[in-house]
């Protein structure tokens, strides 16, 4: 696939995914969005804070965690889908703080904007736009967040130099992402459903702290978390199945993605 291609092959399946009501980044309708989230590092607290609807099960991590979120601060979330990781952080920056989504579906937007209407979040606003070409102002950021979604980009390099345009100086990254221990086979590179969820366009763990660093920011730190749970029988999860049944016996997705927190300072 192109790039023109893959953007159009994401943005039809998230669009999906925000009509549907949500799966998990690997793809399985069937688990609980709520036990999921629980399952990768979100609190009791943080989920009863956000509205019905904001956790669509897309997540790999949860970045709030490591952002050490302050009082007034302006926050960017980069793919911010229907809102979940801006309500969780909202209450943490306060009334006198800003929480910015940018994301480049519009159902999605759609979605988020009625989430935050609905449950009164006026700290809150979500804005549409491709996080290559980010709709934010030069140093105006304090945190920017992301969740699950860096990998989908095919120029990540270019993801991370907006990152830096728009943190202000002394501003810091907090991301949770999917990366790679060894390299995928080809035939997993080109599926477009392997994609989507979130496996086909990771990158190295070390390629990518390298993106980082390439970028500008400094005190770059990758941590990796979890191996990812695609492809496990138990799971029912329809796109990690398909990924398994292209791989050689007795091999596993797992062998080869991985969950990651990155952090970074500008």
């Amino acid at each position: 696939m192109d790039e023109i291609e893959i953007k159009k092959t994401v943005r039809e399946a998230y669009a999906s995914i925000a009509q549907s009501g949500g799966r998990t980044c690997c793809g399985a309708p069937e688990r609980d969005n709520e036990v999921f989230a629980r399952f990768i590092g979100y609190s009791d607290e943080e989920l009863a804070a956000v509205p019905d609807g904001a956790n669509l099960g897309v997540s790999c991590g949860n970045p709030t965690a490591i952002a050490s979120l302050k009082e007034g601060e302006v926050m960017l979330d980069l793919g911010s889908g229907a809102g979940f990781d801006c309500f969780i952080a909202a209450p943490k920056v306060g009334t006198s703080g800003r929480v910015i989504g940018v994301d480049m579906t519009p159902q999605m937007l759609e979605k988020a904007r009625e989430n935050a209407k609905r449950s009164g979040f006026g700290n809150v606003e979500f804005r549409l736009g491709e996080i290559e070409n980010l709709p934010v102002a030069d140093n105006s950021v304090d945190v920017v967040i992301s969740n699950c979604v860096i990998n989908l980009s095919t120029d990540k390099a270019r993801v991370f130099r907006e990152i830096v345009r728009v943190l202000k100086p002394g501003g810091r990254i907090a991301v949770s992402d999917m990366a790679l221990l060894k390299e995928l086979p080809d035939k997993l590179k080109k599926n477009a459903d392997i994609y989507t969820g979130c496996i086909a366009g990771a990158v190295a763990v070390d390629k990518y702290k390298k993106l980082v660093e390439e970028s500008g920011l400094t005190r770059v730190k990758v941590t990796v978390k979890a191996r990812s749970s695609c492809g496990d029988p138990r799971s029912s999860d329809p796109i990690g199945m398909a990924a398994q049944d292209l791989m050689e016996p007795g091999e596993s997705i797992s062998d080869y993605a991985v969950s990651v927190n990155v952090e970074g300072y500008k």
